[in-house]
């Protein structure tokens, strides 16, 4: 029995047997200063959330000192700006009269995100996910791959051929990570430039039966992908659940699992650079 086959019916067994309700496998949290509390607003908001730190505390080189930690040696700074507006009274010479003035003023600052710091106590502190291999290789290894993007949200966005993904850093541990990815990748094969699948780049609305079934194929997809990497362990309880929720949103038929299965795995063998003459014998 080939492993895709394996995936496939281990979550089948899962599906029969009931399953659990999807989590979300990674939390974005707005970028705040760590004295003030307060959420950093307008394109800050972007400066920082890309920086790739699962810490949303940020704060200034003199704001460690004060709080008795300090920037390690050799961190790198982002720099942020501020916006002051104010009112001013001005007299119009030729009236008169005193005209009210609004005036702007900009400065920038550099920040440093909290696990760039050390010696700071009572916040949450920054867990590390460290790459897996294993999977680093396949994705490196795609063919003709989409253009990634970092995010707070994951998805494939056909119009432009592009993936967005949050930061490693930002998910529970690296085998939720990949798996999230395994399933954008999996999406972006539908692309007309890869395996193309009908429909991909003109998706209707969410919730619709093509947006479902093509749910069903990238899970499935990423399910595979998993069990390639050897990390199915971790994440296919997850992958069962959210199979069963678009599974319920087409009249519960686990059957689907099987259709969209031979999608799936063209999907999963472009990813890993096979084509249909290689693979005809796991079909």
């Amino acid at each position: 029995m080939n492993g895709y086959q394996q995936i496939t019916d281990q979550i089948i067994k899962q599906l029969e047997q009931g399953v659990a309700v999807w989590n979300k496998p990674w939390s974005c949290k707005m970028p705040k200063n760590i004295k003030s509390q307060n959420e950093y607003r307008g394109i800050n908001i972007l400066l920082l959330a890309t920086q790739g730190y699962a810490s949303p505390f940020w704060m200034t080189y003199r704001q460690a000192l004060s709080i008795g930690g300090h920037v390690r040696a050799g961190e790198k700074g982002t720099h942020i700006a501020f916006w002051k507006i104010g009112e001013y009274g001005k007299e119009n010479k030729e009236t008169g009269e005193v005209e009210n003035h609004t005036s702007v003023l900009m400065r920038t600052y550099v920040v440093f995100n909290l696990a760039q710091c050390e010696g700071i106590e009572g916040f949450d502190s920054e867990k590390i996910v460290n790459p897996i291999s294993e999977c680093e290789s396949l994705v490196a290894a795609m063919p003709n791959p989409p253009r990634r993007e970092q995010s707070d949200r994951a998805w494939y966005r056909p119009a432009t051929d592009s993936v967005g993904m949050p930061p490693i850093n930002a998910f529970k541990g690296a085998p939720e990570f990949y798996s999230t990815l395994f399933h954008e990748l999996t999406h972006s094969t539908g692309h007309v430039s890869r395996v193309g699948r009908e429909g991909i780049e003109t998706l209707n609305t969410f919730g619709s039966e093509s947006y479902s079934k093509e749910e069903l194929i990238a899970e499935l997809g990423a399910a595979m992908l998993a069990g390639v990497c050897g990390i199915e362990k971790h994440t296919l309880d997850n992958s069962a659940a959210y199979l069963n929720a678009w599974i319920q949103r087409l009249k519960s038929d686990s059957r689907l699992i099987v259709s969209a299965a031979s999608a799936a795995q063209k999907a999963a063998d472009w990813i890993r650079g096979i084509r249909p003459a290689e693979s005809a014998d796991v079909a």
